[in-house]
């Protein structure tokens, strides 16, 4: 991505109370994750629990919305692979942008490990624990602290998320929009460390993370990516 497109985000004109804060966690968690027959089921109902919040946040959700509402699910399945997992400046896993497959992502992923062990999560073998999905439904219904604090620390890389989603077309863009919303904006070191992550890439060195893997059905009501 080019460096002449990091663009600002759209900034919230409000300030969103914890309960805001939380439902826009919630239904980011599952409009990010794979449209499941499960989660498509519920879009009517995310759809209604959004009208419940701002106006300027129920726009960023509005697109994503209404593109899982009228798109068919086999079309939906294969644009959600195409979009996060076969390009590498828009995945969801937060470690990945900073450190590839490298041996130094183990150590930064120990970081959401012992979050979620501290709120009583057990880890599994389902999905790592960088997983954006996991993390945001582990903010709206386990522990909203330790969930929003994770966040805040990788501001830089949801913005660099939401910034190649936008630059794609992509409908959910606007997921992370509404989700930066709920954050502190992105400072000038935010913003230094966005170029440098969009300048370099993420590294490569494949090696084996199954150690770190965790299983989202812990949550209650959420689905795992498959």
């Amino acid at each position: 991505m080019s460096l002449l497109k990091l663009r600002r985000r759209p900034e919230s004109a409000v300030q969103l109370a914890q309960r805001d804060r939380h439902l826009v966690w919630r239904i980011a968690a599952l409009l990010l994750d794979y449209p499941t027959e499960q989660t498509l089921a519920m879009i009517d109902q995310l759809t209604t629990a959004a009208t419940g919040l701002p106006d300027v946040i129920r726009e960023h959700l509005k697109e994503c919305l209404e593109y899982l509402q009228v798109t068919a699910p086999l079309e939906l399945a294969a644009s959600y692979v195409e979009t996060f997992d076969m390009r590498r400046r828009a995945s969801l896993h937060l470690t990945f942008y900073a450190y590839g497959d490298t041996r130094k992502r183990g150590m930064a992923l120990l970081r959401f490990k012992h979050a979620y062990r501290h709120a009583g999560v057990e880890l599994g073998n389902e999905e790592l624990p960088d997983h954006l999905p996991v993390l945001l439904e582990f903010a709206a219904t386990v522990d909203p602290i330790g969930g929003e604090r994770l966040l805040g620390e990788h501001v830089p890389v949801l913005e660099l998320l939401r910034l190649s989603l936008s630059d794609n077309g992509s409908p959910y863009a606007g997921v992370l929009a509404a989700v930066g919303a709920t954050l502190p904006p992105p400072t000038t070191a935010d913003r230094r460390r966005i170029a440098e992550l969009a300048a370099q890439g993420p590294p490569e060195e494949e090696v084996g993370l199954e150690p770190f893997a965790m299983d989202p059905a812990l949550f209650d009501g959420s689905e795992g990516r498959r």
